[in-house]
């Protein structure tokens, strides 16, 4: 037992170490990022902790306990980048010795280990961590829930496991929305299929689980229903149904596009599942591990195809993924480690393929950005090729982490033919080291090509009484970056953009749009243009 927290207590501190440091680097990213920060920054304003707000009206798209997690340490540590970031962090923390418990539970000790240094060490799984987005927190609870419905079966006490996995649900719900349910109820009915019935469970257990699921989001659901009506959630759910059915803010993509996120944004991890296969599955003999493996296929199952049928595409939508997809991989690194099986050609063949195919990315950014006056004419989009005037400072020299990258993955992959272990242990240190070296070095760079211009911009509002306004782009950045206060004006939020355009104002107004639609408020009669930077142009109202 002694040995086991001491273990649990170095896992917590690496992971603090990975992912606390630096969280406040570079701003918080538009939209995501920004969105979570703002609704936490008004309900410190506010005071009004029950109801998301965004510009200080309503905001049915999330629910709040992210949210109000990030509000708190805001009060703790004040409104800014690192703040809203820190509860990913500690999620990240507890995430890992999360996995090392479970690993050690249900496979053993050995795969623990590697589920914990896979995790740790594929590209999205550890970056999300640093970051001020929901999805972390959403994926960590509905794991635990998955984990107790299988205790359920396994564990010696049922009731208590589906009242922790009602919990957990409802925690769920409570952070992301219905997809808490949906994706739940579709792997155990594809479950029940499979193992042609509820076999080892007790019905009465799952109605004890919804009912604890129910209860737990019905603690703000209710509350928030018994206070204000039925509107906010009404308005909430209908917008689920929307982001189902129609691409939303213009993210869309093919079906396969969630396929090739996880494949190459979780590298190394993704290229391990390749080796799953009738001789790797014959190495199970428990039946426990058979039922876990199973419910962490349907899970990776149900969700890729979930959102690969869902319209609106975004990276993280499809970071649920990131369980099973780590837990399936150090099974079968836990296997190769223990000689059980050899690794598969195609295996090796996608770890040289796309971390050859990465590490090249990485050893040409400089080189592009230092010859990107050649890159402008392969764009056609002018505000694309105002980005690429920002004042950037490149040098060949730093090639030599994505050189570095390389040569170390080919020397990895060689050794590992010798010694699987030793090879796998320096794939996963040398992940360790260019996962960190991005976000600290190259993450602030692309920022200053991407929305520097418009964040400085805000910011030199902050503290000022004026109204401030994007023309052409959605975006929250700056109701953040600029401090927003509550407007007193009843005008303001009946139509804010025409209103300041063109109606009787209280306040200067600035705006912010693209280049693109420069010619357009050129000639706008109330507007003067103040200035332009990198594809931003900035104006007044006369």
């Amino acid at each position: 037992m002694k040995q086991t927290v001491v273990k649990q207590l170095l896992i917590a501190l690496g992971a603090a170490i990975l992912f606390i440091p630096f969280l406040g680097h570079v701003h918080l990213f538009d939209w995501d990022e920004v969105n979570f920060a703002e609704c936490a920054r008004e309900m410190l304003v506010s005071r009004n902790y029950m109801r998301v707000q965004i510009d200080f009206q309503p905001f049915w798209e999330k629910p709040p306990l992210f949210i109000w997690m990030q509000a708190i340490c805001m009060h703790l540590f004040g409104i800014n980048e690192f703040a809203a970031r820190f509860p990913n962090a500690v999620v990240g923390i507890i995430t890992l010795c999360t996995l090392f418990h479970v690993g050690r539970k249900v496979i053993s000790e050995r795969m623990a280990w590697w589920w914990v240094a896979i995790y740790a060490t594929s590209w999205l799984p550890a970056f999300y961590f640093k970051t001020a987005i929901i999805d972390p927190t959403f994926n960590l609870f509905i794991f635990l829930s998955f984990y107790q419905v299988y205790l359920m079966r396994y564990g010696r006490r049922s009731m208590l496991h589906a009242l922790l996995g009602g919990i957990f649900m409802g925690l769920a719900i409570m952070t992301k929305g219905p997809v808490a349910v949906l994706v739940p109820v579709l792997s155990l009915g594809i479950y029940i299929l499979l193992n042609k019935g509820l076999w080892g469970y007790k019905w009465y257990s799952f109605l004890v689980l919804a009912l604890t699921c129910f209860v737990t989001a019905f603690l703000w659901f209710g509350v928030d229903m018994i206070q204000n009506g039925l509107w906010f959630t009404r308005e909430f759910l209908k917008y689920q149904v929307r982001l189902f059915l129609t691409e939303d803010a213009g993210h869309g993509g093919p079906i396969y596009y969630h396929v090739v996120v996880l494949l190459i944004g979780c590298f190394p991890a993704s290229a391990l599942l390749f080796q799953s296969g009738k001789r790797s599955a014959a190495t199970v003999v428990r039946k426990e591990e058979k039922d876990f493996i199973r419910w962490m296929w349907i899970m990776f199952w149900v969700v890729l195809v979930l959102f690969s049928i869902v319209q609106s595409k975004i990276v993280h939508y499809s970071s649920l993924c990131y369980f099973p997809l780590t837990f399936l991989a150090a099974v079968q690194l836990s296997r190769l480690d223990e000689k059980k099986i050899n690794m598969k050609k195609i295996v090796t063949g996608f770890l040289a393929g796309i971390g050859i195919l990465i590490a090249i990315a990485i050893t040409l950014m400089p080189v592009v950005g230092i010859n990107k006056e050649k890159l402008v004419p392969l764009f056609d989009d002018p505000f694309a090729v105002a980005n690429l005037q920002a004042a950037v400072p490149w040098s060949y020299a730093e090639c030599l982490y994505g050189l570095v990258y390389l040569a170390g993955i080919i020397a990895a992959l060689v050794l590992a033919r010798r010694s699987f272990q030793k090879g796998m242990v320096l794939l996963l240190g040398l992940q360790l080291l260019i996962i960190q070296v991005t976000m600290i070095h190259f993450v602030p760079k692309i920022e200053a090509y991407s929305q520097k211009a418009a964040v400085d911009y805000y910011k030199g509002f902050a503290g000022k009484d004026v109204y401030l306004q994007t023309l052409d782009f959605a975006s929250y950045g700056y109701l953040f970056y600029s401090a927003k206060q509550p407007s007193t004006n009843p005008e303001y939020y009946k139509d804010k953009r025409g209103w300041m355009l063109n109606g009787q104002v209280d306040k200067p107004c600035y705006f912010i749009s693209k280049i693109t639609s420069q010619e357009e408020y050129d000639k706008h009669p109330n507007l003067i243009r103040i200035g332009e930077r990198n594809g931003y142009v900035f104006y007044k109202r006369k």
